[in-house]
């Protein structure tokens, strides 16, 4: 892993909108549609009213990961997670909506640029470390929010080990701690109507996921903890082959 000594400040945080439809943060000017949803600026809030409506609630997975979703469901927000590491605790994403009593962690690791969440409030009062991917940290979606260690490969960090996939974005990397593989919206749902997800390059979405088969195929994990979902990993690492299959006969034939 490479990582730069570059920090991307924001706009104050202070001048912060959410979408209700979503849960995208925007950060200074409000702008007229939301950059990532396309809702109406009427379904913004500022983001002190977010806070008195939306509280983020923790629900335990185990004994070292919980599960972190706003009360009520803030659009289709992706859930967070915090992770009790031996060197203290971590987030992997970042809730959308900013309640400043809560627990604090040190680090906060993102899987891709599409929900950065209020990390950049989160980070202001903490002192938390924001890593991204160099190549979703210089899209125009992340580039308001401030990235503390922008990174472009591999590494393991507080027993947490992260893999560079790409495909969904072009930054895209899923974590492991332990027995939890942390794998965001890249193929869901669980289940045999598991799919890939549809926004991004196909193709190299496609070309991408066999990098998360090479990674977990011989892992010994329990559990599979995604967007909006946390379910066991030896069934979801069956249905995710099964979708491989699926996919590489569609390419083939459209070959």
């Amino acid at each position: 892993m490479t990582l730069k000594n570059k920090t991307m400040e924001p706009a104050t945080s202070h001048q912060q909108w959410v979408c209700q439809t979503c849960g995208y943060n925007m950060i200074g000017e409000m702008p007229d549609v939301c950059p990532f949803c396309g809702a109406h600026h009427d379904k913004f809030v500022f983001w002190d009213e977010a806070e008195k409506i939306y509280r983020v609630t923790s629900h335990r997975i185990n004994d070292y990961v919980m599960q972190l979703l706003s009360v009520p469901r803030l659009g289709f927000e992706h859930a967070a997670y915090r992770v009790e590491t031996k060197d203290g605790a971590v987030w992997i994403d970042c809730p959308s909506a900013f309640n400043r009593d809560l627990e604090p962690v040190e680090t906060i690791y993102f899987t891709h640029k599409d929900f950065m969440g209020a990390s950049n409030q989160y980070r202001e009062l903490w002192g938390a470390k924001v890593h991204l991917h160099t190549l979703d940290a210089q899209l125009p979606i992340a580039q308001p929010f401030p990235v503390d260690r922008p990174f472009d490969g591999d590494f393991t960090e507080h027993g947490i080990e992260a893999f560079h996939i790409g495909g969904h974005s072009p930054g895209f990397t899923l974590y492991i701690y332990e027995k939890v593989l942390f794998i965001c919206d890249y193929a869901f749902p669980p289940g045999s109507k598991m799919r890939l997800n549809p926004f991004g390059s196909q193709v190299e979405t496609r070309r991408r996921a066999a990098r998360i088969w090479e990674v977990i195929a011989d892992r010994a994990l329990d559990t599979v903890c995604g967007y909006n979902f946390v379910t066991e990993f030896a069934p979801w690492r069956e249905n995710f082959k099964q979708l491989l299959d699926r996919t590489s006969t569609v390419q083939t034939l459209g070959d």
